[in-house]
């Protein structure tokens, strides 16, 4: 296991305000060190940051060197000046965690409007694009259409929300998606909230990667099919979700990395 980063994302990442699970964060360490480990470089960007708990994981994993391209409104919350304050609430997490944001990688504004040109543009293609933006249909066809257009060979997008019954559209968004592809891309992991999804050549090597992960060993892999395709769903039995939180509102961070060994 990789004990340095499960510590990380155990007790660091929970200081930072954000909704990504356990069962999801090591999910990416599992898929970004698999890639990495077998040579398959490229870019990677986030939809959505919120105040950073998924960008500064994705920092963690992948290391000073690697290029992650962060988009969002920026828009939440106010300073005394009337300014947003999520901006510098992300910028002063980096610094407090000892990873300062690179600025020159952070786009600030409406994802459905860039160019994929300027995402390429400033780090090549990408090998794993999450997705975590607006959570209505035309916010996720537009998301998903810039991924695409990213994305490597190789790569993998994370779709959040993709089953939550709050947010209906992001799970038709992604069936659309994945339909209007033609059998080109498939989804190949599914957890509660996230759905993981490759080009269709890729599936097994993705599977395999899930299924083998050390990391991941804690949850029953329970195969099921969506849309033509076989996909991994990692349950996390309720009994272990409610004795992390537990752990975590009781301040016991320190120790709940052993809930998910």
């Amino acid at each position: 296991m990789n004990s340095a980063i499960r510590k990380f994302i155990f007790r660091d990442l929970q200081t930072v305000e954000g909704y990504i699970d356990p069962p999801d964060a090591l999910v990416f360490l599992t898929l970004l060190q698999g890639q990495k480990g077998r040579n398959l470089d490229g870019g990677i960007a986030e939809i959505g940051v919120f105040y950073g708990r998924s960008y500064f994981l994705l920092r963690k994993i992948c290391g000073s060197d690697e290029q992650i391209l962060a988009i969002d409104l920026f828009d939440i919350g106010q300073t005394t000046e009337g300014m947003p304050s999520q901006y510098s609430r992300f910028l002063e997490n980096g610094r407090r965690l000892g990873m300062p944001v690179d600025e020159d990688l952070i786009v600030r504004g409406d994802s459905t409007r860039l160019d994929p040109a300027h995402l390429t543009e400033k780090i090549g293609k990408i090998r794993f694009f999450s997705i975590d933006g607006g959570h209505m249909l035309e916010h996720v066809t537009a998301d998903s259409r810039l991924a695409m257009e990213t994305l490597a060979d190789h790569g993998v997008i994370a779709f959040d929300d993709t089953f939550n019954p709050a947010w209906p559209e992001v799970t038709v968004g992604v069936a659309d998606f994945l339909r209007k592809s033609g059998g080109a891309l498939s989804a190949f992991c599914m957890t509660k909230y996230k759905t993981y999804v490759c080009r269709r050549e890729f599936h097994q090597l993705y599977s395999e990667l899930i299924a083998d992960s050390a990391d991941l060993a804690a949850f029953d892999h329970v195969e099921t099919e969506f849309l033509g395709s076989k996909v991994a769903r990692l349950h996390n039995p309720i009994s272990r979700r409610m004795v992390y939180e537990l752990m975590i509102r009781s301040g016991m961070s320190a120790f709940s990395e052993r809930v998910y060994r």
